[in-house]
């Protein structure tokens, strides 16, 4: 079983910066693929970014490539999302999630087990 602890939401305005951070229970961190995944009110669950658990490749939502950086420190059993450039559609609750290994379809919400209870990220304009 695996505990996922989001910390790092708030509320910014447009053009501004946060930093999510998720801590896992687990001592076999580094053997899952992290994502990060949102959902704005009325809107469906969302990919956002993922990093892999072996050579920690990465893959963004094509909304967010070049504004948001996922990152992991396994000694920390920790990952990361940097926001900046933040816009008002940017606007939603950020949940992290952990697969074993190397989930094929790492955009989709089944490929994760574990789920933590989301941050909420507000970007005013």
């Amino acid at each position: 079983q695996v505990q996922l602890v989001e910390s790092g939401g708030g509320l910014v305005q447009a053009g501004g910066s946060l930093r999510l951070s998720c801590a896992a229970s687990t001592r076999t961190f580094s053997t899952y693929t992290m994502g990060w995944f949102r959902q704005a009110p009325g809107k469906e669950r969302e990919f956002v970014a993922t990093i892999s658990w072996i050579g920690g490749n990465t893959y963004y939502a094509d909304s967010v490539k070049g504004r948001f950086t996922i990152s992991r420190d396994n000694a920390k059993n920790t990952v990361y999302l940097q926001l900046n450039s933040l816009k008002p559609e940017d606007t939603a609750v950020y949940y992290c999630a952990a697969a074993p290994y190397g989930p094929t379809r790492y955009r989709e919400n089944k490929s994760y087990g574990y789920w933590g209870q989301g941050t909420q990220v507000t970007v005013s304009s």
